[in-house]
């Protein structure tokens, strides 16, 4: 086959020839140039495509730490709500003691004076 692409040649000038074979061989540099810059091109979109991709994965990740964020957030004053809650209850608890045992005190000095007064 290659003869036949060689046969439109006969005849010509070796000047022409010569300048035929430069333009071949100046077509073969620039088709390898071109697959390689085509290689290029494509190795560049997988690693564009690649850094879209952990892009993507790190603005979901970050939605994700963001819900979670909100959500200890939440729990937290939950749970401050709940810690000054039972913070108030036992501060009305210990005074109710408190109460208590002033009562009881009180209540155990008048029955030492009633019994005082029993055993006169």
């Amino acid at each position: 086959m290659s003869w036949a692409m060689e046969e439109w040649k006969e005849g010509l000038s070796p000047r022409v020839l010569q300048k035929i074979h430069e333009l071949e061989s100046q077509v073969d540099k620039l088709k390898k140039e071109r697959q390689q810059r085509q290689f290029q091109l494509e190795s560049l979109e997988a690693a564009l495509q690649n850094q879209k991709q952990k892009i993507e994965n790190e603005k979901n990740e970050a939605a994700t730490l963001k819900r979670e964020n909100q959500s200890l957030m939440e729990l937290c004053d939950s749970l401050e709500k709940a810690k000054q809650k039972i913070s108030h209850d036992l501060q009305v608890k210990e005074s109710q003691v408190n109460i208590q045992s002033g009562q009881l005190n009180s209540s155990r000095k008048d029955i030492e004076r009633l019994e005082q007064e029993l055993k006169r």
